[in-house]
């Protein structure tokens, strides 16, 4: 197949890449730096665009004669003060992707979202896919774009009922390829750190790898319309940094949080927020990091064949590339 990929450069774009390439397809990626693709740069079956995802004309020219397009793009940033940061890549590129599909007759959409738009369940009942959205994440502006996103889709599914249209909702990615950092963030913030604090939710871990694979069997697997969680090991934050300094080899005291300091921290962010500061810290997110996130992924194991990679082998590998990485920097 030709296919469009956007957001290449991201944690798991890179990682879809190099899946994608490693199965034989023709990949035509539109990016504004393909310094960070420097290990795939000249390969054959890849045809690096420069160009903004955001320009029409450059997205329609990279989408001529693709048979699909994945989309891996997204605003993440917690920081942003206001929605309409979030939507030209979170709501308006995929709505270019659809008007783009129906000029040039593309039926196959392969869309990434995010767990956080399907609501949380327990260790007993964990959350799947017909879960209702939830607070705190309900009320997170990154989340609300993405749902709002999937719920255009579920409009265009209906109107086109022969498309292959894929929602994919991973949880929190960890493995290589991380050049931004994005979830890299969360590991070195405790890399190597004699003392560690944490609040006291936790999140579904995921190897990228995982994710990457199941995107990929997305183009041919699944049931058009249906999303699909992509999730993988509960686990608190404090149990994730303890795995993290078993695998790296260091010691580290860690403590939790009590929920009343993180929620004044949050305070003071939203304060200095009101005050145009851009600060990851808000009532909003800090809450977030509360919640002990529960969802299933038997949905995806089943129909997109998912892989299961442990959780430590994901550490080890971001770390096995971020070293590798940052020598050759």
């Amino acid at each position: 197949m030709r296919i469009l990929l956007l957001g290449a450069t991201g944690l798991l774009g890179h990682n879809v890449l190099r899946y994608l390439l490693d199965a034989g397809h023709y990949i035509v990626v539109l990016v504004r730096n393909d310094k960070v693709l420097s290990d795939v740069v000249g390969h054959k079956m890849l045809d690096i665009r420069n160009g903004s995802l955001l320009d029409m004309e450059a997205l329609r020219d990279a989408a001529k004669d693709c048979d699909a397009v994945i989309n891996c793009a997204g605003t993440t940033d917690m920081s942003l003060l206001r929605y309409d940061d979030y939507t030209p890549v979170n709501l308006n590129l995929c709505e270019d992707i659809l008007q783009l599909m129906d000029e040039m007759g593309i039926t196959t959409y392969v869309h990434v979202s995010s767990a956080n738009t399907i609501g949380s369940g327990t260790a007993e009942q964990p959350g799947r896919e017909d879960a209702e959205m939830r607070p705190p994440f309900s009320k997170s502006m990154y989340a609300r774009s993405k749902r709002e996103t999937e719920a255009m889709l579920d409009w265009y599914v209906m109107e086109h009922p022969q498309s292959h249209i894929i929602i994919l909702n991973p949880g929190f990615m960890v493995g290589p390829y991380d050049s931004k950092p994005s979830s890299g963030k969360l590991l070195l913030a405790a890399y190597r750190r004699r003392l560690m604090a944490t609040p006291g939710g936790g999140k579904s871990f995921v190897h990228v790898a995982d994710v990457a694979q199941a995107t990929v069997n997305a183009l041919t697997m699944g049931r058009n319309g249906e999303r699909y969680l992509l999730t993988g090991e509960e686990m608190s934050l404090r149990d994730f940094y303890t795995l993290q300094a078993s695998v790296c080899g260091y010691k580290q005291r860690l403590f939790v949080l009590p929920d009343w300091l993180v929620v004044i921290a949050g305070w003071v962010g939203d304060l200095l927020r009101l005050l145009g500061v851009q600060t990851q810290l808000s009532t909003v997110n800090v809450r977030q990091l509360m919640v002990m996130e529960h969802y299933s992924s038997d949905k995806a194991r089943k129909e997109l064949k998912m892989p299961t990679t442990p959780i430590r082998q994901a550490i080890a590998d971001f770390f096995e590339w971020y070293t590798s990485h940052s020598i050759q920097k």
